[in-house]
């Protein structure tokens, strides 16, 4: 009877707890328990509250009110620190590296095995070749990890996750930058942690995903707790009918290919960049061209050469009135073409300033009177904008850190409406963004093609490809190796271009 009563026993349990950030009640009365050895997920809106409830856990911030239970005993953290003594780790949702250590460095930071004071250098690789073959992952430790894609950055989260002695760890968004072969692996590694009695709290936007990992998925909206139920009870369309409280009748909305007659916007020709290998293609007004593959084919690298963030070695870039592009974002951006990158952390936001600010920021040059920002002036052209994008928050003056996923997103797509583009080159749009707001991007994105802009869409999720896009292009090793029309395109398509053969491909 004792035994049975010690199983009952939560690892984890959150009882009524509640935070505020200023007048913004991000999380009110959630109860949550998390049993030992499971998967538990936590689905919901951006700004449900999930990533806060999992930042209490992981002591990154402390709740208003509540109470915090470990195997049944009354807990609570003052920074990251003791949740890490007490046997939780968190995997965040931004990167957090060190950009200028190394892998190892990053993996076992302020934990390396140290003699006299300084760090034992072959021990420390030794360490972490052993973790990392445990893992099953290829990551060489003495790479900078300032210089590795994101999806290499999150598999080093992980890893320093994995490092730590805690059971208990809290993954948030974990899979968002990783390739479908590299999600399996981790979703793999999450299933052998949670039979080695590790407890695994998993934040994700990737329903597919909850559902196949999850033991049991909590619903959270506006910070409140909608249900706790058994994954196997669960469905897609439940889960997000209740996320968004309301039913989903259509993921995407219906397609509007252009004529046949629709203007070229952008003609590429044989260019060839860092990780592009010769690419020809054209870009008709009204279209959205997806340009689909595995991660390191070449999709951002092609993206980055053709609005000149990254060197192009040969070939050109031509747009609609037949004048070549330059090879530099800023006289790009003037062109007409404009660029949402993968990581709006790294790439598009700075997050220490206001949204109006973030809105702008391309746009000075408009704003400006003998090099001084007309601030009114700013203020009234970036309104509008915002307020088509749906931006979310309480106030525009507010720094761009306090919005959500999914807001902050649609603030790039404001700045790029700032500058009247006719091309726009969205690079993974909806990473790390809710249901709700990736159906408002999806709309934004097709209303876009409708007002005559062409659009290079670039995203791992085949559901967006295959739901968006009117043309794909299938890129592997830095070439195009596949173009798919009408019928054509399909998941099994576009996975056979990916992974065949180059040649095999082309032949195809």
């Amino acid at each position: 009877m004792v035994q049975e009563q010690r199983r009952e026993v939560a690892r984890v349990e959150l009882i009524e707890v509640s935070k505020r950030f200023g007048a913004v009640h991000a999380l009110t009365d959630v109860s949550l328990r998390v049993a030992r050895g499971s998967v538990h997920a936590l689905v919901g809106e951006n700004g449900a509250g999930k990533s806060t409830l999992g930042k209490i856990l992981a002591g990154v911030v402390a709740p208003d009110g509540g109470r915090m239970l470990l195997d049944g005993a009354p807990a609570s953290f003052r920074s990251p620190r003791e949740a890490l003594e007490a046997g939780i780790a968190a995997i965040a949702q931004e990167l957090s590296l060190v950009p200028q250590l190394t892998v190892a460095e990053n993996v076992f930071l302020a934990r390396e095995p140290r003699a006299a004071g300084f760090v034992r250098r072959r021990r420390l690789r030794q360490q972490f070749e052993r973790l990392a073959e445990t893992a099953g992952f290829d990551i060489p430790g003495d790479v900078v990890a300032g210089r590795l894609r994101p999806a290499e950055q999150q598999k080093v989260e992980i890893l320093r996750a994995l490092a730590s002695s805690a059971d208990v760890i809290v993954m948030d968004e974990p899979s968002a930058a990783l390739s479908r072969p590299d999600a399996e692996h981790l979703h793999e590694i999450i299933r052998r942690l949670a039979r080695a009695g590790k407890t695994i709290l998993l934040i994700s936007h990737f329903l597919r995903e909850v559902l196949d990992l999850a033991d049991t998925v909590t619903v959270l909206r506006d910070g409140r707790l909608i249900r706790t139920s058994p994954a196997r009870n669960e469905s897609e369309a439940s889960l997000i009918d209740a996320m968004l409280g309301r039913p989903l009748t259509a993921m995407f909305p219906p397609k509007r290919a252009p004529g046949a007659d629709a203007p070229l916007v952008l003609s590429v020709r044989d260019l060839r960049a860092p990780g592009v290998a010769g690419a020809s293609f054209d870009l008709r007004a009204g279209e959205i061209l997806g340009l689909a593959g595995l991660v390191g084919a070449g999709r951002t690298e092609l993206a980055r050469a053709l609005v000149g963030a990254s060197r192009r070695e040969s070939g050109w870039v031509e747009l609609a009135d037949g004048a070549r592009l330059p090879a530099n974002p800023r006289a790009s951006l003037r062109a007409g073409v404009a660029m949402i990158p993968e990581s709006r952390t790294a790439d598009g936001l700075i997050f220490s300033r206001s949204v109006v600010e973030n809105v702008s920021l391309s746009s000075l040059d408009r704003l400006a009177r003998l090099g001084v920002v007309r601030r009114r002036r700013e203020k009234e052209a970036t309104r509008a904008i915002l307020d088509r994008c749906d931006v979310r928050t309480r106030a525009y003056s507010a720094p761009v850190r306090s919005l959500s996923g999914g807001n902050q997103q649609k603030v790039l797509f404001a700045r790029v409406l700032m500058g009247n583009p006719s091309v726009v080159i969205a690079d993974e749009p909806t990473r790390g963004v809710d249901v709700g707001a990736k159906l408002a991007i999806y709309e934004f994105l097709v209303s876009l093609a409708e007002h005559g802009l062409g659009v290079l869409l670039i995203s791992s999720e085949l559901e967006e490809i295959l739901g968006l896009a009117h043309r794909v292009l299938v890129m592997r090793r830095g070439e195009i190796v596949s173009e798919l029309r009408g019928d054509e395109i399909s998941d099994a398509a576009i996975l056979t271009a990916a992974f065949a053969e180059p040649a095999a491909a082309g032949a195809a």
